[in-house]
Protein backbone atom coordinates (compact mmCIF):
# COMPACT_ATOMS: atom_id res chain seq x y z
CA UNK A 1 0.00 0.00 0.00
CA UNK A 2 1.11 3.20 -1.08
CA UNK A 3 0.42 6.79 0.31
CA UNK A 4 0.55 9.51 -2.51
CA UNK A 5 0.56 13.46 -1.59
CA UNK A 6 -2.79 13.67 -1.36
CA UNK A 7 -3.53 10.95 1.13
CA UNK A 8 -0.73 12.57 3.06
CA UNK A 9 -2.14 15.97 2.97
CA UNK A 10 -5.66 14.71 3.95
CA UNK A 11 -4.00 12.75 7.10
CA UNK A 12 -2.07 16.32 8.02
CA UNK A 13 -5.14 18.09 8.18
CA UNK A 14 -7.16 16.02 10.30
CA UNK A 15 -3.96 15.77 12.59
CA UNK A 16 -4.16 19.55 12.68
CA UNK A 17 -7.96 18.87 13.52
CA UNK A 18 -7.62 16.84 16.36
CA UNK A 19 -4.63 18.23 17.97
CA UNK A 20 -4.93 21.81 16.96
CA UNK A 21 -2.21 23.96 15.18
CA UNK A 22 -0.40 24.76 19.25
CA UNK A 23 -0.25 21.07 20.09
CA UNK A 24 1.74 19.93 17.08
CA UNK A 25 5.32 20.76 18.23
CA UNK A 26 4.29 19.11 21.60
CA UNK A 27 3.24 15.70 19.89
CA UNK A 28 6.23 15.97 17.62
CA UNK A 29 8.58 16.63 19.92
CA UNK A 30 7.75 13.90 22.30
CA UNK A 31 6.85 10.97 19.31
CA UNK A 32 10.55 12.53 18.63
CA UNK A 33 11.53 11.86 22.16
CA UNK A 34 9.69 8.18 22.33
CA UNK A 35 11.28 7.50 19.01
CA UNK A 36 14.68 8.01 20.35
CA UNK A 37 14.14 5.99 23.25
CA UNK A 38 12.69 2.78 21.59
CA UNK A 39 15.71 2.71 19.31
CA UNK A 40 18.12 3.17 22.01
CA UNK A 41 16.81 0.72 23.97
CA UNK A 42 16.48 -1.39 20.19
CA UNK A 43 20.26 -1.10 19.43
CA UNK A 44 21.74 -1.79 23.19
CA UNK A 45 24.68 -3.99 22.31
CA UNK A 46 25.10 -5.45 26.09
CA UNK A 47 21.32 -6.73 25.76
CA UNK A 48 20.71 -4.90 29.94
CA UNK A 49 17.83 -2.75 29.18
CA UNK A 50 17.59 0.27 30.86
CA UNK A 51 21.35 0.55 31.48
CA UNK A 52 21.73 3.82 30.04
CA UNK A 53 19.78 7.38 29.90
CA UNK A 54 17.00 7.34 27.60
CA UNK A 55 15.57 10.63 26.05
CA UNK A 56 12.77 10.52 28.67
CA UNK A 57 15.69 11.31 31.47
CA UNK A 58 18.61 12.40 30.11
CA UNK A 59 17.65 15.94 30.86
CA UNK A 60 15.80 15.21 34.04
CA UNK A 61 17.06 16.77 37.00
CA UNK A 62 17.46 14.57 40.42
CA UNK A 63 15.61 16.54 43.18
CA UNK A 64 16.95 14.48 46.58
CA UNK A 65 15.03 15.62 49.65
CA UNK A 66 16.99 15.08 53.07
CA UNK A 67 15.19 13.93 55.83
CA UNK A 68 14.01 16.22 58.49
CA UNK A 69 13.99 15.58 62.46
CA UNK A 70 9.87 16.58 62.27
CA UNK A 71 9.38 13.74 59.31
CA UNK A 72 9.11 10.72 61.40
Amino acid sequence: MDLGWQELVIVLVVVMIVFGAGKLPDVARSLGQGVKAFKDEASNPDGVLGAGPTAATAGAVSVERQARPDDI
